[in-house]
């Protein structure tokens, strides 16, 4: 068994390796200036490889994958598993107006046929309930991150209240919750568009109270930002916030800071400066329940 890296996941691979006891190497990749990309694997594989890599901006990523699978199933790879702890093109289920091209049904099936399994952690799903609805694989995973983060939270703080943005949030935060003693709350969000939101918190007292805002992702960061302000505006003490995945698009963290957040905690789902709480540990799990 040997876990494969491209440069850009190279520290969370490797940390997958060592707690699988499996070797390590990285993907040569070189990028043409006219954007096309070049990757290299090593020349002889065994029959099992793992590639681990999240597939945040994923259009060269997907490319990139589709080269990588069908060079190793050439140089001998008989088993393939694709850990990718964030997993791209999820959101768009259904064709919300005519023409419009259903991503999730369409990228899932491209996994199915490059991949023997697929790991993800708290993939955006909307109308479907298991991963395998949109990856057509047995092995297509769904891990939860809560546990780890809940973990992470007990050593941080001894009592808060966490908050989910959304209804959608409500039984992660409640599981967070229940698991390390915290109080929750869940708030009510209208999206109007990509960067417009409504925001509505929940009736709770919130005066001097700590708060962590726990969201499975942050993009443009409005939705934290205008949550951080209503707790400010309703005499909170702390806000806190942890995300799943960090995508933090243009001046996301710059917003989410502005607002007050004491602190931004955030897994290694993806690689950046707020990536504290490690993954690896639940991967590897996953990884030798499959086998």
């Amino acid at each position: 068994m040997l876990v494969l890296a491209f440069p850009d996941y190279h520290s969370q691979s490797q940390r997958l390796a060592g707690k699988l006891g499996a070797e390590f190497d990285l993907v040569e990749q070189h990028r043409f200036p006219d954007g096309e990309s070049l990757i290299r694997l090593p020349p002889v594989l065994p029959g099992h490889v793992i590639l681990c890599r999240s597939l945040n901006q994923p259009n060269d990523k997907l490319v990139e994958l589709l080269l990588f699978a069908r060079t190793a199933r050439e140089l001998g790879a008989k088993r393939i598993t694709l850990v990718a702890p964030y997993l791209c093109y999820m959101r768009q289920d259904v064709a919300n107006r005519a023409g419009e091209a259903i991503s999730q049904r369409i990228v899932g099936r491209l996994l199915a046929e490059l991949f023997d399994d697929v790991i993800t952690v708290d993939p955006h799903l909307h109308r479907i309930s298991h991963l395998q609805q949109a990856i057509p694989l047995a092995n297509a995973l769904s891990l939860s991150a809560g546990h780890v983060i809940g973990e992470f939270l007990r050593k941080q703080l001894d009592q808060a209240i966490l908050l989910g943005p959304d209804s959608e949030s409500a039984q992660w935060v409640e599981g967070i919750a229940s698991t390390i003693g915290f109080d929750y709350a869940v708030a009510d969000k209208v999206r109007r568009g990509d960067r417009e939101i409504e925001i509505t918190l929940p009736k709770f007292d919130f005066f001097k109270k700590t708060v962590v805002i726990i969201d499975d992702m942050a993009s443009t960061g409005r939705t934290m930002a205008r949550t951080i302000g209503l707790l400010k505006e309703a005499g909170v003490g702390d806000v806190y916030a942890v995300v799943t995945h960090p995508l933090f698009c243009g001046d996301a963290e710059e917003l989410i800071r502005y607002a007050g957040v004491k602190e931004i905690w955030s897994t290694d789902s993806i690689e950046h400066a707020t990536s504290c709480i490690r993954l690896d540990s639940m991967l590897s799990s996953a990884v030798k329940a499959i086998l």
